[in-house]
Order: structure tokens, then C-alpha cells, then sequence
């Protein structure tokens, strides 16, 4: 495969190679790439905006991620941001640092990548920068999304008695992360030296594999919502894992809540992978993250239009802040939930 360096191009040629087919498609974005800055009109409507930092070694391995998925999945988890804000994704920029290693194609792969999910969400790219790195791939983004001021939903209006909600099903993302890094150390152990090729056993877990390579942010939730007349009083995308996510819902909102096990969603091959594990698959669904479903919270009385809707699963209540934060079990046990999800390790 051809290889064509970096250094070629240049910063802005290289930008301009990058961008050069872009077109903006919506009405908010005034002018994109190509300036010294974006230009945008919202016409009244508030602006949102959420950023996100990935670095490899950290956030992504480039040993089983391909560069077009980091690329889908950089853009996705941004725009997934924007969903969980009851918002709808507009605008997107994209700033990456580069080392040595990488090639025009390699970058062309991942802004493929960024494009189909742009796409898929009828985001506009409108600009970013890049820069040279000593460690590595670093990718910042920023997207940009509106709301009428109504809409906006924030992870602090949950109210006693309200319904938890969620969508899809939890814990596939981080058992396909599993199943990669176990693969990863057999090809380490056993092949990285070899000329033989190496064949990881993935037959019957492409589900789990897509949700951690390809994750989709739920802006068909979002859509299913509003046609239904529903406008959640809380709101977050499952990144760090539910218990995580609904424990800040409930700190931001002054409440406590009770949820319940056998009622979290969990698909067939996350639980088969989980017992070849010998992994619990409900700790993998509270604890594992990277899912970007949303959890929210309807009041009390949508329960009928809530449990006619698609894909969305009623998973427990919202209570007073006396009663705590608990896990109840199958057998009925009370667990105080924990915070365990992914953090980065700044401390």
C-alpha cells in the first residue's frame, strides 16, 4: 500500500487534503474550513457544546482499533454528548496530534471514519487543527449542537417517584473490550515473533466487538422521545458505566433511587461472554461503560407511553435522598451502588 508522509503535505496542506470535500449541510453553519475561525448562526436557539480528548495507550489501542473506527467512534462519543442533552448534533471540529509513524492515508482512514458518523447525524465538520506529537495519537473534539431552551435537559431534575429509564442493553461494550484484550496477549504470547498469520477467535461475538469498536450514539432515542410528547427530567449517556451515571443523576438531582437487577438489559452474547469469563455479567453492565446509551428519568405518570416505546427499558425509580442509592437483587438484597466505573488515572 502506498505510503505518503506527513511531511509532504505540510500542516495545511494537509488540513486541505483532509477537508477538501467537506460540504456544510446545515442552515447554522454559516462558513467552515478554511478560515480563522467557523462561523455560526443559531437564530435564537440555545448553543450546546461538549469536548472530548482521546489519547492512545489510554483511551484506545491501535493494536486491534482501526484507525476508521477510532475515527467513527471519536466522532460518536461526542455527538452522543450533545443527544443526552435532549440537543441536536450541528457542528463538529477535529484537532489531532500526530507522530512519525502515522501516513496521510493512515489520517485519511480515520477522517473517513469521523465523516460516517457526521453523516449518519447530519453533522456539519467545520474545523480543528493538527500538530506534531513525541508519544503518539491524540485526538481532541468539540461538537456543537442546538436546543429550544424548553428542550434542554439536565442531569439534575430528577424528582422522587420518577421512573429510570434506559435504552438498548449494557455491558457489551466492555466484554468486547475483554475479548480484544485477550486476544491482544495471545497474539503477543504466541505469534507477535511468528511469520504464521494469526486468527483471533471472534466467531459469534461481532455484537460485542462493534459495540466497543463502533459504539452509535442514540439519536433515534432522542427522536422516539420527542414523537411521543416525552421530555425527560434527567438526562446522561452511559460512558462510565450505569451505576456511575446514575449516581451523578442522582447527586446533581439531591435524590436517591432503587435499581433493579433483574430488570437491566443485557444482551445474549455480553452474558455468554461474561460466564466464559467467569465474570459476573450485571457487575460488567453497571461497572463496564462505553456503551453511550442514555439513561433518564420520565415522571410517574408517562409510565403507559414510556413502556410502549421501542428499545427502552424501565429499570427502576427515583426516590427521597433518606432512602440511598441501592442495587436490589434478584433475591431482593440491598446494595448500596458504588461508583466503579472507568477512570483516568490523574491521581
Amino acid at each position: 500500500m502506498e505510503r505518503t508522509e506527513i511531511s509532504k503535505l505540510g500542516e495545511f496542506g494537509l488540513i486541505e487534503h483532509l477537508t477538501k470535500e467537506i460540504r456544510l449541510n446545515n442552515s447554522s453553519s454559516i462558513y467552515g474550513v478554511g478560515d480563522d475561525a467557523a462561523v455560526l448562526d443559531y437564530s435564537g436557539k440555545q448553543v450546546l457544546v461538549t469536548t472530548d480528548m482521546l489519547t492512545e495507550g489510554v483511551h484506545f489501542d491501535l493494536t486491534y482499533m482501526p484507525l476508521k473506527h477510532l475515527g467513527y467512534k471519536s466522532a460518536s462519543v461526542n455527538i452522543s454528548d450533545i443527544y443526552a442533552m435532549n440537543g441536536r448534533p450541528r457542528q463538529l471540529t477535529v484537532s489531532l496530534a500526530i507522530s512519525k509513524r502515522f501516513s496521510v492515508e493512515d489520517l485519511e482512514d480515520f477522517y473517513e471514519g469521523v465523516l460516517l458518523a457526521c453523516d449518519k447525524h447530519g453533522v456539519d465538520i467545520v474545523g480543528g487543527d493538527t500538530t506534531s506529537s513525541l508519544t503518539g495519537l491524540a485526538v481532541s473534539i468539540t461538537c456543537i449542537g442546538e436546543a429550544k431552551k424548553e428542550d434542554i435537559v439536565f442531569r439534575n431534575g430528577a424528582r422522587p417517584n420518577d421512573l429510570i429509564c434506559v435504552s438498548g442493553n449494557l455491558g457489551a461494550a466492555y466484554m468486547g473490550l475483554q475479548l480484544l484484550e485477550r486476544e491482544k496477549a495471545v497474539f503477543y504470547s504466541t505469534h507477535h515473533d511468528s511469520k504464521e498469520p494469526f486468527s483471533p477467535d471472534f466467531a459469534g461475538r461481532e455484537y460485542i466487538l462493534e459495540r466497543q469498536l463502533k459504539p452509535e450514539a442514540r439519536g433515534d432515542i432522542i427522536k422516539e422521545l420527542a414523537d411521543a410528547g416525552i421530555r425527560p427530567t434527567a438526562m446522561i449517556d452511559i460512558s462510565d458505566g450505569l451505576s456511575s451515571e446514575l449516581i451523578h443523576i442522582c447527586r446533581q438531582s439531591g435524590t436517591g433511587c432503587r435499581l433493579y437487577q433483574e430488570r437491566i438489559p443485557i444482551d445474549y452474547q455480553t452474558a455468554v461472554m461474561a460466564e466464559e469469563f467467569n465474570m459476573n455479567v450485571y457487575t460488567c453492565a453497571l461497572n463496564g461503560g462505553e456503551d453511550y446509551e442514555l439513561l433518564f428519568t420520565v415522571p410517574l405518570e408517562l409510565h403507559e407511553r414510556i413502556s410502549a416505546l421501542k428499545d427502552i427499558h424501565l429499570i427502576g425509580h427515583i426516590t427521597n435522598p433518606e432512602s440511598g442509592r441501592m442495587l436490589v437483587t434478584d433475591s431482593g438484597q440491598e446494595i448500596e451502588l458504588k461508583a466503579q466505573g472507568w477512570q483516568s488515572h490523574l491521581d
